[in-house]
């Protein structure tokens, strides 16, 4: 299939499973949850998506089918999946260029940046796992530290190395799998909680990966400036 087609197919997927979520229609998320990761990743594949982008999606998918199931040792294989996809990711972000395609002389701003968040992204974990850790299940408490760690490393790499589109994505990712963890632990939830989980991790999938397609293949800075005219 072409790129334009697997993306529509894959806003198909996503618009089918959240209606299904909205409306309580168990049958149709159990069909369309497992087509949205598989559809991301033949995208990312044809537009020339590095090895380990799809490697991250296709783990997820794993995640999200052995999510599907509500017993404990699926819950932690999904974890463990989801795990493997952010070790695709902090790889994939920081093997890259930081913020490629921002042209000589400007070096500076993705270090600044970089510091400013790090002790953002730094405290959101720290607040969160510290919140937590009481009201989780006493075996769940060290995975769900673990992952939370890394789920915040992807986070910010993103939005540190690759850029805006890619440090939203992360941002919802770090959403959606907290919406999971309340849950876990027994909070008050939103209405219809599942939907919210997935329409902010099927966005933060997205545009993790159009974020990565998109600034590795933008233009250097340099190449699109005029040259200079000889008198």
């Amino acid at each position: 299939m072409r790129p334009p087609t697997l993306l529509f197919a894959f806003g198909l997927a996503t618009a089918a499973d959240l209606v299904s979520l909205a409306f309580g229609y168990g049958p149709g998320h159990t069909l369309a949850k497992p087509l949205l990761m598989p559809l991301l990743a033949a995208w990312a594949a044809r537009r020339g998506a590095p090895r380990l982008l799809v490697a991250a999606l296709l783990c997820g998918w794993g995640g999200d089918v052995l999510l599907l199931s509500d017993a404990d040792p699926a819950f932690l294989a999904g974890m463990a999946c989801f795990a493997a996809g952010h070790i695709c990711y902090l790889t994939l972000f920081l093997r890259g260029p930081a913020f490629p395609g921002t042209g000589p002389g400007r070096n500076g701003r993705p270090r600044a940046r970089a510091l400013v968040l790090a002790p953002c992204y730094a405290a959101a974990l720290i607040t969160t796992v510290a919140l937590l850790w009481p009201d989780l299940p006493p075996d769940l408490r060290v995975p769900v530290a673990g992952y939370s760690t890394l789920l915040t490393a992807t986070a910010y790499t993103a939005a540190a190395r690759s850029g805006p589109v890619a440090g939203a994505g992360g941002v919802l990712f770090l959403l959606s799998d907290t919406l999971i963890a309340t849950g876990v632990a027994d909070w008050p939830q939103l209405p219809r909680p599942d939907l919210w989980i997935m329409l902010t991790y099927a966005a933060a999938q997205f545009l993790l990966a159009r974020g990565t397609l998109g600034e590795r293949t933008a233009p250097p800075r340099a190449h699109r400036e005029v040259a200079p005219t000889t008198p």
